[in-house]
C-alpha cells in the first residue's frame, strides 16, 4: 500500500480567526520571526500545496528564500525548492500566476473536465492530474505518495484547511496567532463551517505552544484527542 506523506497545515491568523482583511492588499499577520519559521517548515517539506483561491487572491510565489536551506536541500540531493501542489476543480488558473515561474517542478490536480482546460492554459509550465468528476484530497495524497512525498505543507486557504480538517487527512496543524482583530465580515477565515471529526466539544492534543516575537504558534495533533 502506498504511504501516504505527513500533512503539516500551517496557517497564521488573527485573534478573530481570519487570514487576511478584506482590502486588495494582502495583510502580513506574521513577524520577520515567523516568516523565518515558515521558510524552515518549506525548507523541511517534499511539497507544498495551496489551493485555487489563494493562487488568484495572493499570487505566492512559495518558494524556500533562505539561500543556506537552499543550498542544504541540494546538498542532500534534493531539488532547492519543494514540489508546488495547487487544486482546481474548474481548471480556471491563469499562466501568468508567479506560482508557475518561479521555483522548481508544479502540480496540479483537476476534474476531467478542469484538466483540459488547464493542459491548454499550462502548457510546459506544470503537469496536470485529471482525478475524475471531483478532486478528491485522498486520491491526491495517494497521488503524491506515489510520487516519493512523505511530508506534505499545505498553506491554505480556509476552504483547503477546512477540507483537510474535516474529513480528518490532517496529521499536525501549526497555527501562527498574531495580535491583531480584523474584524471584516467578508474577510477569508481560518475554517469555513463544516462537520469536523468528533464534534464540537473534541479536544485536540496540543503538541506545543510558544511566542515567536509577537505571534503565539500553536502545534496541534488534529488526530488525536486528549
Amino acid at each position: 500500500m502506498t504511504q501516504r506523506p505527513h500533512v503539516t497545515l500551517s496557517a497564521a491568523m488573527s485573534l478573530d480567526g481570519f487570514l487576511d482583511d478584506a482590502s486588495p492588499e494582502r495583510l502580513l499577520l506574521s513577524n520577520p520571526a515567523d516568516f523565518d519559521r515558515v521558510d524552515q517548515l518549506r525548507a523541511e517539506s517534499d511539497a507544498i500545496l495551496v489551493g485555487s483561491t489563494t493562487l488568484r487572491r495572493d499570487n505566492p510565489r512559495l518558494l524556500v528564500n533562505a539561500p543556506d536551506r537552499r543550498a542544504a536541500r541540494e546538498a542532500a540531493g534534493r531539488a532547492a525548492h519543494p514540489l508546488k501542489v495547487t487544486l482546481s476543480g474548474r481548471g480556471d488558473l491563469a499562466p501568468e500566476l508567479r506560482f508557475w515561474h518561479t521555483g522548481g517542478a508544479k502540480l496540479v490536480y483537476s476534474t476531467d473536465q478542469g484538466a483540459g482546460r488547464l493542459r491548454a492554459a499550462l502548457d510546459g509550465l506544470a503537469e496536470v492530474v485529471a482525478l475524475g468528476h471531483r478532486v478528491h484530497l485522498g486520491a491526491v495524497l495517494d497521488d503524491l505518495g506515489r510520487r516519493g512525498v512523505r511530508r506534505l505543507m499545505v498553506e491554505g486557504g480556509g476552504s483547503v484547511h477546512t477540507q483537510f480538517l474535516s474529513e480528518g487527512l490532517a496529521d499536525e496543524l501549526q497555527l501562527a496567532v498574531a495580535p491583531l482583530l480584523v474584524g471584516h465580515a467578508a474577510a477569508p477565515r481560518f475554517v469555513n463551517p463544516a462537520d469536523f471529526p468528533g464534534g464540537s466539544t473534541r479536544r485536540l492534543r496540543l503538541l506545543e505552544a510558544r511566542t515567536v516575537g509577537d505571534v503565539v504558534l500553536l502545534r496541534y495533533a488534529p488526530k488525536e484527542s486528549v
